[in-house]
Parts: structure tokens; C-alpha cells; sequence
């Protein structure tokens, strides 16, 4: 009964905002509380979950779009952005900003969180559809899809690190073998998928006030040097600190630093800092100036953080209803391929929960025994694990709603393209691990 009541939690979800264009905040606070008193949950345990599930969501995160959006509008403010997407435009040719933003995501992606990394790429996508009239599907889907390929497959993110530490697996050669599976998939994806109709027909715009309208003078903007430098500033920050991770032995008192400058709040808001001078102050702009700027920026993001964080409500309510012991209970006995088995059960609770992390970890305590008892290669397994969580992200997920608010599409166009790429990388990435497996 738990799954079909998360069922009819997301049919009610579709009606109140597709039907009845109910806001999306309300609608999803609204569908948390009918689906915990539909699990039986004690009314103050429901309240307790969406609260905790609202923290946990925003924690960081509120200071990752905050910085984040800080930095786009500094960047896009000043010329900046303008400079980046002309140069990039300039240099791979504007038949190929799909494979410019594919390959900078991957990059980005390899050392940073999916949000932070969205957050960094996403005014420089705004601004290459400006600058080139091209439709915003093509340019920024490839962005996100290399983000996302390379979050949910790779180690260092949290969950392939985690279970790879849970398995007893190599976790560099995990990200060897994860990149074996993740650079071809990402490009099926992010570059063929991304070119279909499909895609191309969803109704998506920039959202107001999150890019610039000014077209800038050669003049007037910033050199590309300076320009790229502020807009990389936190990617090379949270490099340095997970190359000093594999560098470095555990107890050099260095990575307490490297992990203070390279966490993602942290380096964004060192970001916002040097380029409220390097694009502000030093190119004659008042501190009143670059305030505004500032200012206005985090005011364009308040609903978004309020739909996020009521989709992190969302899901806190189906993890605490017990809906992943439901799955674990259906696929227990099964007799089919560990690989197989272990990307199903991943997959489920990614359907059913939500958060791709929260699958994963909870996935890699199920199938553990089968790692220990199957004779296949951890590293293996990590990815036929990580591969599931990624599959079908939806209207339980809070990164299914950071994606439609910043893309400014409707609902059902957002489960069109997102659900969709969701599902096909997933498979891509099972079809590797099976592929890689015939090896190994």
C-alpha cells in the first residue's frame, strides 16, 4: 500500500499543477500532508518530516543558489558572461555550443556538486541564448546533462563515494570506470537527445531577472581572462581540495584547510567576493552598484528556493513512510544478475523517494551481501548502483524542480525532457556496466 499511496501522491501533484495551475510550492506542501496521513503517519510526525525534509533539502543548498545567483548576476552585469559566450561561441563555432557546454559540464561535474555546478554554468547558458537566438533546450540541456551524468556516476559525489566505501571498492578505479561509461552516455544525451523534437517543442524561457537584457560593446566588457577566472573561481577552489583528497594522506592538517576553501558555500561566496571587485570596484562601478546587482539577484531566486525546498518536504514524508522497506521486501528472493538486481532496486527507490543519493545509499545496504557472496568487481556494482539512482527523476525529486523553475518550464514539459533523460542515461549506463562486466 505504501507505493500505491505515493502513486496517487503524484497523480493529485499533476492535477493540482497541471489541472488546476495550482502554485507549485502550495501544491507540493499540500501533497505531502495527504500522502503521510494516506501512510497512516501520525499528524505530528507528518508536520515533523516536511520540516526535516525542508532543512535537510535547503542546509547548504540555500547558500548555493544564494552565492550562486550572486555570482550569474555579477557575471552577467558586468559583461562577463556576454564575454565567456561570445568567446566560446567565437572559438567552437555556434554550430557547436551544444559539445562547448557538454564538455565544460563534464569538467565542471567531475569536482562539483550538480547544484553548484548548475548554479555556476546556468547564466553562462542564459547568455550564449541571448547572445544567439538559439532555443534554450539546446543550449543548456547538454550543461545539465553532463552535470548530472558525472554527479550521479562518479566518485567524489556523495553517493558512489559512499557506497564504494560500503563495498570495499577502489573508488579511483570507479571513477576510471565510471568515465568509461559516463563520457559516451552523456554524449548520446546530451548532444543527440538534446537535437530531437521532443526536446526541442518543450515551452521553456529564462526566467525573469535572471539575466541581463543590456547587450554590451566590445569596450564595456571585461577581458575573457579576468571574466573565465571569476566564473571558475569556486571549480578550482573544490578541486584543489579533492585533488588534495587523493594527494594527501588522511591527517595532513593541509586538507582541513583545502576542505574549508573548497566546500561549495564557502567558494562561491569567496567568488562573489573577488568578483564583486574584479568585475565591480576595479571597472569603476560604485559599492552601491554592486550591491543592487547583488541584491536583485536573490530576489529573483526566493520562489525557486521555496519549490526546492518543498520538494525536499516531499520526499522526507515517502522516506519516512516506509516506502523503501516496501521495495526491499517486493525484490526480496529474486534470482537474476547481481548487476541487474542491484541497478532495479536503485532504480525503484529512485522513483519512489525521490533523492538519488537517498537511492543509492539505501540501495547499497540491500544488495551488499550479494557484493560480498557474487564474485563481480565492486567497482562494478558501485556503478550498477549509482546507474539506477539516476533513473526517472520526477515530481519527488528536488532537483526535478530546480530544473523546471530555472528552465521556466510547465510542469509537464519538465517531466517530458527531465524524466525522459533521466531514464535513458540510467539505461546507458546499465548497458555499460554489463558491457564493461564481459571484461572484468
Amino acid at each position: 500500500m505504501e507505493l500505491l499511496w505515493v502513486g496517487v501522491g503524484v497523480i493529485l501533484l499533476l492535477v493540482l499543477m497541471a489541472g488546476l495551475k495550482v502554485d507549485a510550492f502550495i501544491s507540493l506542501i499540500l501533497v505531502s500532508l495527504v500522502v503521510g496521513a494516506l501512510e497512516g503517519m501520525p499528524w505530528g510526525t507528518i508536520t515533523a518530516s516536511i520540516y526535516k525534509g525542508i532543512g535537510s533539502q535547503l542546509n547548504s543548498l540555500i547558500l548555493i543558489l544564494a552565492f550562486g545567483a550572486m555570482l550569474g548576476k555579477l557575471l552577467a552585469d558586468s559583461g562577463a558572461a556576454q564575454r565567456i559566450a561570445t568567446t566560446f561561441i567565437n572559438t567552437f563555432g555556434k554550430k557547436n555550443a551544444q559539445w562547448a557546454m557538454l564538455v565544460t559540464a563534464i569538467v565542471v561535474g567531475i569536482t562539483m556538486f550538480f547544484e553548484a555546478g548548475f548554479i555556476v554554468l546556468i547564466p553562462i547558458v542564459f547568455t550564449i541564448v541571448a547572445e544567439t537566438g538559439m532555443p534554450l533546450m539546446y543550449v543548456g540541456l547538454p550543461a545539465v546533462i553532463g552535470l548530472s551524468t558525472t554527479h550521479s556516476f562518479l566518485p567524489p559525489h556523495p553517493g558512489p563515494a559512499a557506497v564504494s566505501t560500503l563495498f570495499g571498492a577502489n573508488m579511483g578505479q570507479t571513477l576510471l570506470l565510471g568515465l568509461i561509461i559516463a563520457i559516451p552516455a552523456a554524449v548520446i544525451v546530451g548532444i543527440f537527445y538534446s537535437r530531437t523534437k521532443w526536446v526541442l517543442s518543450a515551452e521553456a524561457s529564462i526566467p525573469e531577472g535572471l539575466v541581463t537584457t543590456k547587450v554590451f560593446k566590445e569596450e564595456e566588457m571585461p577581458g575573457f581572462g579576468i571574466s573565465i577566472f571569476s566564473a571558475l573561481i569556486p571549480i578550482i577552489l573544490m578541486a584543489v581540495s579533492t585533488f588534495g583528497d587523493l594527494l594527501l594522506a588522511k591527517k595532513d592538517p593541509l586538507l582541513t584547510y583545502l576542505h574549508f576553501f573548497g566546500d561549495a558555500p564557502v567558494a562561491l561566496l569567496i567568488s562573489v567576493l573577488i568578483s564583486m571587485y574584479t568585475l565591480g570596484l576595479n571597472r569603476g562601478k560604485t559599492m552601491k552598484e554592486v550591491t543592487s546587482s547583488v541584491g536583485v539577484s536573490v530576489k529573483a531566486i526566493a520562489m525557486i528556493i521555496l519549490v526546492i525546498a518543498a520538494g525536499g518536504a516531499f520526499k522526507q514524508v515517502i522516506v519516512d513512510a516506509g516506502v523503501g522497506k516496501a521495495i526491499t521486501a517486493m525484490t526480496k528472493g529474486m534470482t537474476i544478475s547481481p548487476i541487474i538486481l542491484a541497478w532495479i532496486i536503485a532504480a525503484s527507490l529512485r522513483i519512489a523517494v525521490g533523492s538519488a543519493t537517498v537511492a543509492i545509499i539505501t540501495a547499497g545496504g540491500i544488495v551488499l551481501p550479494m557484493v560480498q557472496t557474487s564474485g563481480i568487481s565492486p567497482e562494478l556494482m558501485v556503478l550498477a548502483t549509482s546507474c539506477g539512482s539516476i533513473f526517472a527523476s520526477h515530481v519527488n525529486d528536488p532537483g526535478f524542480w530546480m530544473f523546471k523553475e530555472y528552465f521556466n518550464l510547465p510542469v509537464a514539459h519538465a517531466i517530458k525532457v527531465r524524466t525522459t533523460y533521466t531514464c535513458i542515461l540510467s539505461v546507458l549506463g546499465l548497458i555499460g556496466v554489463l558491457g564493461l562486466h564481459l571484461f572484468i
